[in-house]
This record gives structure tokens, C-alpha cells and sequence, in this order.
């Protein structure tokens, strides 16, 4: 079983736009309201395609029984453990080139003794050689030192931990040693203290996570692919997306593939990659179903052209 942890969940409502035009009366050609957060997303994605997984989250309010219930209807095996604030709700806005704007609430601000019981909730769900897998910002409130210890609790406990963070809580997972970290280019960049060009810069900001104490390096690098870099060396691979709906969720969609593939090598990278181009194929923060994905068109490369400039923003 593969348990995921979300801090800082939430409900996100998509709109679909003909055009995003600031200032003017925008009318949706279509809406969803899906369950949010990236550990949430990593859970819903593993279930639609068959793989055992636990979500638990902290909840609150009117918006997070209405997590709950959405979850629920996915049959998604959740416990949610019960906070004073509200649980925060998110607005994706996206256009039908793929463009898409979100509008992100910051989250309920979480006290000590909440983010406790949510630790202690994980630590009792943790197996010996089982994924944990933390996912997304830390809420307002509970200190770093606090999710370093829980980090560090879930590696002695035997648990395979992954990190899926930005800033000081990704770092944190390097610093404790978990056994595998998987940041977006702007969090790598971020990590590392330097902007990222090519793919050179890439790699090479992978492999200062590794010297640092992280066992693996998955990059998610949106339209430029992804990058794996572990014990064994580096791998690269990219998954074209014809027509690309909405990009919220994607790297999710990819660590989970990742994950539900071995988390190791050639294989596992393609599969993430399929499961993310899937992902990047579908409205909202839908997860792909097996019909979704597409294997056919995915690239994987030990050949490394470190010269060779990224072509999204970062």
C-alpha cells in the first residue's frame, strides 16, 4: 500500500475560458470540482488505475467535509483527521491552448498539537519498506523542526519516504535522507539556489539533492520531460501531449506512475511520464484511468544533451 500525505489539501473548482481577459465578465464553457492537493491527487491517481493507497489530510469546515465527500464518491480510502480551520479552496482557470492561471488560497493555519495528531495518524499507517509519500506546502503554522522529526520518525520506522515539497520542506526531506524527492523545475531551482537553463543545470542540481542526502532525484520538468537521477546515473525522458487541457495535477499523475511502477529505472520513469501526459490530456485535476494512457510516443534516453536549452519557463 502506498500512503499519501496532504498538509494542506483543498477543493478545486476548474472553469474552462475561451480567453482570459482581466478586467472583463468571463462566461465558463464548462466546470468541475475536483479533490485537491498534491498527495490527494497522487492517491487518486493510483486507485484509477488499480493501485492500493491510503490518503490522509488534516479537514475542516464546510469545504472539508465537501473534500471528504468528494473523495468518497472516488472511493478513495481516506482518513481525515478533524482541524479547527477551514480546509482552503482553489480556482483553475484554463484556456484552450492549455494555458492555465490558478488562484491558490493560502490554507488553514494548523497548531502543534493538530499537526501531532496528524503525524501520529501517518506514523501508525507507515509499514516497513511501504511508501509514505508527503505531498505539497506545509499550512500556516506547525514549525519545520516539527516535520523534520516526522520525517525522520517515518525513515526509522522502516517506511520508504517520499518528498514532494518545495522550499524549506523539501529540503527537509533531503536533509533527513528520504529515499526519494521530486521537485518541479522552479522548486529545484529554488533548492539549489540557482536558475535553470538547460538541461545540464538540471541534472546537475539533481545531483546536489543526491550529495546532500536524498536517496533519488525525479525532476518533472512540464513539456521538457522529466529527469531521474539515482544511484545507477541518469535518465531522461519526454511525453508529447497533442492537445494539452489543463497541466494541474500532471506532476502528481507522474510521481504516481513512478511510484506504482517500482520507482526505479526505465520503466518506472516511462510509466510516470505516461501517467502525467495522461494527466495533462484530461479537464481539471482529473486523474488518468488506464484508457487514458498512451505508452506509444514516450522517449527514454541515457544519452545526455546537457547543452540542450529547456523550453518551458521557468
Amino acid at each position: 500500500m502506498i500512503v499519501t500525505v496532504t498538509f494542506n489539501p483543498s477543493v478545486d473548482r476548474a472553469l474552462e475560458v475561451d480567453q482570459l481577459v482581466r478586467g472583463e465578465v468571463l462566461r465558463a464553457g464548462g466546470s468541475r470540482i475536483d479533490p485537491g492537493g498534491k498527495g490527494v491527487n497522487v492517491s487518486r491517481a493510483l486507485l484509477a488505475n488499480g493501485v492500493h493507497t491510503r490518503a490522509i489530510m488534516p479537514a475542516g469546515g464546510a469545504e472539508g467535509d465537501q473534500l471528504v465527500a468528494l473523495l468518497g464518491a472516488e472511493g478513495v480510502d481516506t482518513i481525515a483527521v478533524p482541524i479547527t480551520g477551514r480546509t482552503r479552496s482553489n480556482i483553475t482557470l484554463a484556456e484552450p491552448d492549455g494555458t492555465v492561471t490558478k488562484v491558490n488560497e493560502p490554507g488553514p493555519e494548523m497548531s502543534a498539537v493538530e499537526f501531532a495528531q496528524v503525524s501520529d495518524v501517518v506514523l501508525a499507517a507507515a509499514r516497513p519498506g511501504e511508501w509514505v509519500v508527503i505531498c505539497g506546502s506545509l499550512p500556516p503554522g506547525p514549525t519545520l523542526p516539527a516535520f523534520e522529526r516526522l520525517c525522520v520518525r517515518l525513515i526509522d520506522s522502516g517506511a520508504r519516504l517520499a518528498v514532494d515539497s518545495s522550499g524549506a520542506a523539501l529540503l527537509s526531506g533531503v536533509r533527513t535522507g528520504a529515499a526519494l524527492v521530486k521537485p518541479n523545475r522552479e522548486e529545484l531551482a529554488e533548492a539549489i539556489g540557482a536558475e535553470l537553463h538547460s538541461l545540464g543545470d538540471v541534472v546537475e542540481a539533481c545531483r546536489e539533492l543526491r550529495a546532500a542526502g536524498a536517496g533519488a532525484v525525479l525532476a518533472s520538468l512540464g513539456a521538457d520531460g522529466a529527469v531521474l537521477v539515482d544511484e545507477t546515473g541518469v535518465l531522461t525522458g519526454v511525453s508529447p501531449v497533442s492537445a494539452p487541457r489543463s497541466t494541474v495535477g500532471a506532476g502528481d499523475a507522474l510521481l504516481a506512475g513512478f511510484l506504482a511502477a517500482g520507482a526505479r529505472g526505465e520503466k518506472a520513469l516511462a510509466e510516470g511520464l505516461a501517467w502525467g501526459a495522461a494527466a495533462v490530456s484530461l479537464p481539471g485535476s482529473r486523474m488518468p484511468g488506464p484508457a487514458d494512457l498512451n505508452r506509444t510516443d514516450i522517449v527514454i534516453d541515457r544519452r545526455l544533451d546537457l547543452v540542450r536549452p529547456l523550453l518551458t519557463r521557468g
